[in-house]
């Protein structure tokens, strides 16, 4: 299997910040929005270069997404930032009916997705973020595994017309993917090929899906491994062509099984090519407190857990 190299560990949110940066010098209509979290989010260069361009709402996430949508039809790209929890349950209705019903050229970025938001616990470790905005239509939702596509994507969206959902994190993860990539929506990146089951990861997981297929393939399993980057649209093509070759997929993310990743897949299997499908995500649970070390241990959201679904569900072809 082919075998990336961490060239050091970056949160993802940093490359948020650096894409953010980047369109800053390139894209004046790139504006940015902040509900009090300008250091979280990696927004501070933007705000210090481009002070006329960024909007400190403060803690008033329902009215920057309204304030947003509004920018957009002067022309504006309007880039908002908050924690994901706060960007999506606490403002569906906003985005629902100001942004997606509207077809508002709004990008809603969104950190600290996930339990490995760590110590502040459930009550902002969302989990169903995904799935809550992949059921909007016109909404494209995205997430990311590492600094560099983290970076990319944020380049990518401002360039695509339509609303947007970009989710990344907290902690610092390997940092794998080229610098240099050319980040397609929509598309999905087959990062090693193989032929006896199919991971298909997202977000922080992509890195525990390669950990995973070195441990396979020292078992003797041939593990193909796919990053999706773009929950929606889905790469359905690169989903099929890969379970028709080897039978049988694993898919991992840092999400409620219900309603995220997974289960897009699934519905793409039953639609085209029933296969048999193992989940490793987090099972209808709220989070908790603790590092994201354990938290991502306790949930079952590692490497060791996608080996045994692997192995499980080669065993059910």
């Amino acid at each position: 299997m082919k075998k990336y190299t961490n060239t050091g560990n970056k949160d993802t949110r940093s490359g948020f910040g650096a894409g953010l940066t980047e369109l800053g010098k390139t894209n004046e209509n790139v504006v940015a929005l902040c509900a009090d979290l300008t250091g979280s989010l990696k927004m501070d260069d933007f705000k210090n270069n481009h002070p006329e361009r960024f909007f400190q709402i403060g803690i008033a996430e329902a009215n920057m997404i309204g304030i947003a949508a509004g920018m957009t039809i002067g022309g504006k790209i309007p880039f908002t930032g908050t924690f994901a929890n706060f960007s999506t349950g606490r403002v569906y209705d906003q985005i629902r009916q100001s942004v997606a019903y509207s077809d508002k050229n709004v990008k809603i970025c969104a950190s600290h997705a996930g339990v490995t938001l760590g110590e502040d616990g459930a009550t902002h470790q969302i989990l169903e973020d995904l799935g809550l905005m992949k059921m909007l239509p016109g909404m494209t939702v995205i997430n990311t595994c590492d600094f560099n596509q983290t970076k990319a994507a944020t380049l990518a969206i401002a360039d695509h017309e339509g609303p947007v959902y970009l989710r990344f994190g907290r902690p610092k993860v390997a940092n794998f993917t080229a610098e240099d990539q050319n980040f397609e929506i929509g598309k999905a990146v087959v990062l090693s090929e193989g032929n006896d089951v199919t991971i298909i990861a997202t977000g922080h997981l992509v890195w525990e899906a390669l950990q995973a297929a070195e441990q396979l393939e020292a078992k003797g399993i041939s593990a193909e491994v796919i990053n999706i980057h773009t929950i929606k649209p889905l790469d359905e093509e690169a989903i099929l062509t890969s379970v028709k070759k080897t039978g049988c997929v694993v898919t991992a993310e840092e999400h409620n099984f219900l309603g995220g990743l997974g289960e897009s897949v699934a519905r793409t299997l039953s639609m085209n090519h029933p296969a048999p499908q193992e989940f490793v995500a987090t099972m209808d649970t709220f989070g908790e407190s603790g590092t994201p070390e354990q938290l991502m241990a306790k949930y079952g959201l590692n490497a060791e857990a996608i080996v045994n679904a692997a192995e499980k569900v080669k065993n059910r072809k």
